[in-house]
């Protein structure tokens, strides 16, 4: 069982407080992500939870058992971090056998979960070799490893793709959600990287400085944000936010939409542009649109087919359906 529940937790050094009170509740086998911005408490929260940080008020409990108090070896959880940490003298079968061995598991069990670690995360064939010997991505499987034969109630990942090459990054995030949906255990992932929130969460909580403004799928958070930051946000790329007269036409003070509903057009439409940088990415190209009135270019999403060039006169036209609006507080309205 891995269910986790934040009361009212609240950190502070010294005399600032980095995260105000706080309540999450994490299910059971739920894969959950933190996201947000450098400096949001993201990373300071996953390490309250693990017991690497103190509580300043509140409690922690895992499985409904005060936790809060607990030294971080008493919880029940696996920490995967940025780094590695893996002994470079030791061969993959001693880096991951490690905490059996601190722990004093008989051997017979420690080979056990060796052997299924490794078939889960391909690395059968490199137990005997040394982490110089790895590639990145080997290489965070191995502490990914490391973890799992820990059996824990829970893994917590802090940015553990971040070190990573852009292709690697892409085949450890897919080899990370396969994972969670054979062992079917309790996932907390802390990232600043919102594409690897959207492709790998059961629930996102997007934080701002130390609050959080939004907790829900990612669907839920891609089509109704709740707020202005959550909107522009999630999202790559990002949402269009537009202030001023054309957002008052609506009954708003700020209206959003999206790249993919925005329709262009070089015979007519509701807005005229002008094309800028425009980013080719086979399927799809995004332009970026310059209209007089509007502020920052707009970001439309279009067919990789479509040949427009720097400089071209564009119209633009918004999908109404479509539109978010957001009051004078950057709230969603209903």
């Amino acid at each position: 069982m891995g269910r986790i529940t934040l009361d009212k937790v609240r950190k502070t050094f010294g005399d600032v407080e980095v995260i105000p009170p706080l309540d999450l509740t994490i299910e059971d086998g739920e894969f959950v992500v933190f996201v947000g911005p450098s400096g949001c408490g993201k990373s300071t929260l996953l390490r309250l939870i693990a017991g690497l940080e103190d509580v300043t008020s509140g409690q922690i409990r895992i499985d409904r058992q005060d936790a809060t108090d607990l030294p971080p070896a008493k919880r029940g959880l696996a920490m995967v971090f940025q780094s590695y940490a893996l002994y470079p003298h030791m061969s993959v079968r001693k880096n991951i056998a490690f905490p059996m061995k601190m722990a004093g598991l008989p051997q017979d069990e420690q080979d056990r979960r060796i052997e299924a670690a490794a078939k889960a995360l391909n690395l059968t064939d490199y137990l005997d070799r040394k982490p110089g010997q790895l590639s990145g991505g080997q290489r965070q499987r191995v502490a990914i490893g490391r973890a799992i034969v820990r059996e824990p109630a829970a893994f917590l990942f802090d940015e553990p793709l971040s070190n990573l090459d852009a292709a690697l990054r892409v085949g450890m995030r897919l080899e990370i959600s396969e994972l969670h949906k054979r062992l079917a255990t309790t996932m907390i992932y802390v990232t600043h990287d919102q594409v690897e929130a959207m492709t790998m969460a059961d629930k996102i909580v997007v934080l701002r400085a130390g609050h959080i403004e939004q907790v829900g799928s990612p669907l839920e958070l891609y089509n109704r944000p709740r707020n202005v930051f959550v909107a522009g946000f999630i999202g790559s790329p990002k949402m269009n936010l537009i202030s001023g007269a054309e957002a008052e036409k609506h009954g708003a003070v700020t209206i959003g939409i999206r790249p993919e509903h925005l329709g262009i057009s070089t015979e007519s439409g509701l807005w005229k542009g002008v094309i800028g940088v425009s980013e080719h990415l086979g399927s799809d190209t995004f332009f970026h649109v310059t209209v007089e009135g509007l502020g920052e270019p707009l970001t439309v999403r279009a067919s990789g087919e479509v040949s427009l060039k720097y400089g071209d006169i564009v119209w633009l036209t918004p999908n109404e359906v479509n539109l978010h609006r957001f009051n004078a507080e950057g709230l969603r309205i209903a």
